[in-house]
């Protein structure tokens, strides 16, 4: 267990901009930052991070919380992960007492599997670092690739020797289950036999964007034809190499500061240019570049810079790449070395200046790298070169933005020697091609959806529950404030009549509120809203001001969701910018003696309507209907006295 003090120190010093700014790239909107959801695949910001509060909100699909509830979603972290993963980061020493075994055991299936998988970095590492065949042949590698030892210890590189199950026989020793061996892909069962997966090979280990290791890609040493010269870890619950990149964790935040992303092929690219100097880079782990690795990119920046070999291997590599980044809504450029060269052998023989002047100088806005390489391809033959063109325009037809797409036909236009009218008239056709292709399918969908009809529903307002919600905004957002109410005081007229007399008092919202709900009998009837309800009234009676930050962090994770949601709630209008187009939605700071007034005075008449509906209900079963009918008509003149403060027809 973690002890309390650590958490509040968590708490108190983790700054929930900071702590998302690792993994998504945030931009300044008024008093908050805003960014592309983590958790949906969108163009358009819906994610709100709140300094202020220190909250957050993803408006696309309704998460929201504290830093460590992020990355609770985010990461999948355990409560303790997110807080020894915050303590990490913010240098705080963390206060706990020895795990048992029965709290090993309750651990989850996929908890057990990164458990198992940083023992095994754990243990690649040592023997690399520590046993004889690591230093002399693990070791040695790594050193004559150029690695110094910061590097290969930064990297957390690390050896299996060729020793058929050495990481299995040890691990299980130590009490890990074969199982999760099994599930992460470190060993390999073979009817009663057990082997290493990575035997006789140097390992880099993969790591989500937090630092976590997912998975293994390993190189072997000795000269076998039979195996693989490079072999990662096989798929399974905690990695999925077509959603991870090499090196995300390291280069994140200089990608973020830089606005720009060096996309690379291999492990020893990534290592050999974060030495030299250049952090903001990452891998495709040596396979074909995905969707979602792109969309990891772009959480951080727009703009990706393709670096590949240049042999025709590297080429053909950086073309089929070029289109699927394009379709993301990004920006790319692509760099090619050499003949001979890779960018970890010309980092290693440059220095970090002629390297940067390289890569300056050498980087290319796709559509000319395409172009002059197409145009070299296709050099005198017409019909080679009008396949060139179709190519060219279907790349451009990828692109996004309308306004980037007339730039790049027109730079087409220039570099093909070709008219725009042209070139306008082919994208207009692939444009149209790819409408109708749309149509097709939507209709294919909505026949199957005709076939099967079913019409959901319509979702009915709870009333009670919004009413609810509205009185837990009011008591976080004005619950310490003092405001003058007007009262209605029930008195008998001349004519024995009830009237309402207005009488004028200072009170603190919070026991405005605390009072009108006290004397009515009015209950909560959702239990999240109940249990917030008391929680806030509590506090406020202990402190003269409720402080949203550390009122939020003490709450149970479940209950933060919802006072994020509530808190959040007003901050979508600044996501669609209303102001810039003269909509100016009302602050509810306007009158906050008139908003709790209404607000109580909108719940006592809707649990007036509700009471009357049961007494209908009981009229039917009760005989004698004189007292029932009684009690409706002192219930509906009641109302009819509260519409009157309301000024509302009721």
């Amino acid at each position: 267990m973690i002890s309390k003090s650590t958490i509040d120190q968590v708490f108190d010093t983790a700054r929930v901009e900071e702590v998302i700014g690792d993994f998504v790239q945030l931009k300044k909107s008024g008093s908050n930052f805003k960014g592309l959801s983590p958790f949906s695949e969108e163009r358009t910001p819906s994610f709100m991070v709140s300094p202020v509060k220190q909250i957050w909100k993803d408006f696309s699909t309704g998460k929201g919380g504290t830093s460590v509830s992020f990355l609770m979603e985010h990461e999948h972290f355990t409560y303790p992960e997110a807080i020894k993963y915050l303590a990490r980061k913010y240098n705080i020493e963390v206060e706990e007492s020895v795990q048992s075994d029965s709290d090993k055991e309750a651990a989850g299936e996929r908890e057990s599997m990164y458990l198992v998988s940083e023992y095994a970095r754990t243990y690649y590492q040592n023997i690399l670092h520590k046993t004889d065949p690591g230093k002399a042949i693990g070791l040695s590698y790594f050193r004559e690739r150029g690695f110094t030892d910061e590097t290969i210890h930064k990297f957390q590189l690390g050896y299996s020797t060729d020793a058929w199950s050495g990481l299995t026989d040890t691990a299980l020793k130590k009490g890990y289950k074969l199982k999760y061996l099994e599930s992460t892909g470190l060993s390999i069962i073979k009817g009663e036999k057990q082997f290493d997966r990575f035997k006789g090979r140097v390992l880099f280990p993969i790591h989500s964007m937090s630092g976590r290791v997912l998975g293994f890609g390993g190189r072997i040493l000795a000269k076998n034809d039979k195996a693989a010269k490079y072999l990662n870890s096989p798929e399974s619950d905690i990695y999925h190499k077509s959603k991870v990149l090499y090196g995300i964790h390291y280069a994140k935040q200089m990608i973020a500061k830089e606005d720009n992303c060096f996309l690379v092929e291999g492990y020893t690219d990534v290592i050999q240019f974060h030495q030299k100097g250049i952090k903001n880079v990452v891998s495709s782990s040596g396979t074909a570049l995905t969707a979602d690795q792109i969309r990891l990119i772009n959480r951080l920046t727009k703009n990706i810079t393709v670096l590949f070999d240049g042999d025709p291997a590297g080429i053909r590599a950086a073309l089929r790449g070029i289109d699927l980044i394009l379709e993301q809504g990004m920006n790319v450029r692509v760099c090619t070395f050499p003949e001979g060269e890779d960018p970890d052998s010309f980092a290693r023989q440059n220095t970090l200046e002629e390297l940067k002047s390289y890569l300056h100088s050498n980087s290319k806005d796709f559509i000319a790298y395409k172009a002059s390489l197409l145009m070299s391809e296709a050099q005198n033959d017409p019909i080679a070169k009008a396949n060139l063109i179709r190519d060219m325009v279907t790349s451009i037809s990828k692109v996004t933005d309308n306004i980037q797409k007339e730039i790049y036909v027109r730079e087409c236009s220039r570099i093909m020697d070709i008219s725009e009218a042209v070139l306008f008239s082919t994208l207009a056709q692939l444009d149209k091609k790819a409408q109708s292709d749309s149509n097709k399918s939507y209709s294919k969908k909505q026949k199957a959806f005709e076939v099967v009809k079913t019409e959901a529903p319509l979702k009915k307002v709870d009333i009670q529950y919004q009413l609810e919600q509205k009185i837990i905004e009011i008591l976080l957002l004005y619950g310490s404030r003092t405001e003058s109410f007007e009262d209605l005081i029930f008195k008998e007229d001349d004519k024995d009549e009830l009237v309402l007399e207005p009488v004028i008092h200072e009170i603190k919202v919070f026991e405005k509120i605390f009072l009108d709900l006290q004397e009515d009998e009015m209950q909560f009837t959702n239990e999240n809203f109940k249990n917030l309800y008391y929680t806030i009234i509590d506090s406020l009676n202990q402190s003269d001001d409720l402080v949203i930050e550390s009122f939020v962090n003490r709450l149970d994770p479940i209950l933060a969701v919802d006072v994020t949601n509530i808190l959040m709630n007003e901050e979508r209008y600044n996501l669609h910018k209303w102001e810039k187009n003269n909509i100016f939605p009302k602050h509810k700071d306007v009158s906050i003696a008139q908003l709790v007034s209404e607000t109580i005075l909108t719940l006592r008449c809707y649990l007036i309507d509700k009471k009357v509906n049961e007494i209908k209900e009981d009229v039917n079963k009760d005989e004698d209907h004189r007292a029932l009918l009684e009690d409706v008509l002192n219930y509906s003149n009641l109302k009819m006295l509260l519409s009157r403060k309301l000024n509302r027809v009721l």
